[in-house]
């Protein structure tokens, strides 16, 4: 027969479950907004893994060397850069329980944050075993890329948790014009695009994360102008969102949400001019790094702003 849980075990788990909240609370977008930044983070910190050449400074993964976990005196500061960014990981990894633990209790009421929060809780592992993938491969520059794109997925997955811990639960239809939401999602494509040829743009640059690594073979100098290209679409377009945002219901704030777009796009173009007409230094591709995940969370953001409860939108066209 099974031991069935005593009294006092039933007490312990109730008392612990009833600490956990039941509604929006500071807690709950505290951890949402740390969710957020830490996956912002730990692409800086890649960056400085890459852009350092301490891609291999722990040479072997899960451990950072066959015989030690951590990194040894004997690595230098590329073992200890790298070894940061690993334990980041574990950073992730506690906000992501904390953020699904904090949210368990309102599953019912708010099974968009629940899924929201699960769905990152179990991509961060996935994360990690690409990123092992890419020391085990020799840093090769596809791997390298999608290790990076992995973040970009989990940056909008952690906007998307941020905005949607200050909406209204319940149905929600679109809010604005038809034209307006095309226009919107041709814009995110337009910005996705725009990463993903960055991403090969690296793969093909100086920055390789490690002496010894490949690059991807394409002409580094033509793929910065193709680069250029979806870059400034993405400017258009958001400058198009922005004149008519006006026209949209005030209640969607899209006209600041889409000022917060365009000024991470101003900042990224010109940190792109900067760092190609000055060599690429390091320190500026690490931050036209960090800016392209801050323009993902902000389209994002925009995306969200679209759509607004069913409730509203009858009250504002009944008004």
């Amino acid at each position: 027969m099974s031991a069935q849980p005593t009294t006092t075990e039933t007490g312990v788990w109730q008392r612990w479950w009833s600490r956990l909240p039941a509604t929006i609370d500071r807690r709950v977008i505290a951890l949402a907004w740390a969710t957020l930044f830490v996956q912002i983070a730990i692409v800086g910190t890649g960056g400085l893994v890459r852009l350092t050449g301490s891609g291999l400074g722990c040479p072997t993964w899960p451990r950072c060397t066959p015989e030690s976990f951590v990194a040894t005196p004997e690595m230098g500061i590329h073992g200890v850069i790298e070894f940061g960014n690993r334990l980041l990981t574990f950073v992730l990894v506690i906000v992501a329980i904390l953020m699904f633990l904090f949210v368990v209790r309102m599953r019912r009421e708010r099974p968009d944050l629940f899924w929201l929060s699960l769905v990152i809780g179990l991509y961060v592992p996935l994360q990690a075993v690409i990123g092992g993938i890419t020391v085990l491969t020799n840093l090769n520059p596809y791997v390298v890329g999608l290790h990076y794109f992995a973040s970009v997925v989990l940056v909008a997955l952690a906007a998307a948790l941020v905005v949607r811990v200050y909406a209204t639960p319940g149905p929600r239809v679109l809010a604005v014009p038809g034209w307006y939401a095309v226009t919107t999602h041709i814009t995110s494509a337009f910005v996705v695009i725009t990463v993903i040829v960055g991403i090969l743009v690296t793969g093909s640059g100086p920055h390789a994360g490690d002496g010894g690594a490949a690059r991807n073979g394409l002409d580094a100098e033509f793929m910065q102008h193709v680069h250029s290209w979806p870059a400034y679409i993405t400017l258009g377009l958001t400058i198009v969102l922005l004149a008519a945002a006006r026209r949209t219901p005030p209640a969607q704030r899209l006209t600041l949400w889409v000022g917060v777009l365009l000024l991470v796009e101003l900042a990224q173009i010109g940190v792109g001019l900067w760092q190609a007409r000055t060599g690429l230094p390091i320190w500026l591709v690490n931050i036209h790094m960090v800016l392209a995940v801050m323009l993902i969370a902000a389209m994002t953001a925009v995306v969200m702003h679209l759509t607004a409860p069913v409730a509203e939108v009858e009250r504002t066209a009944d008004s």
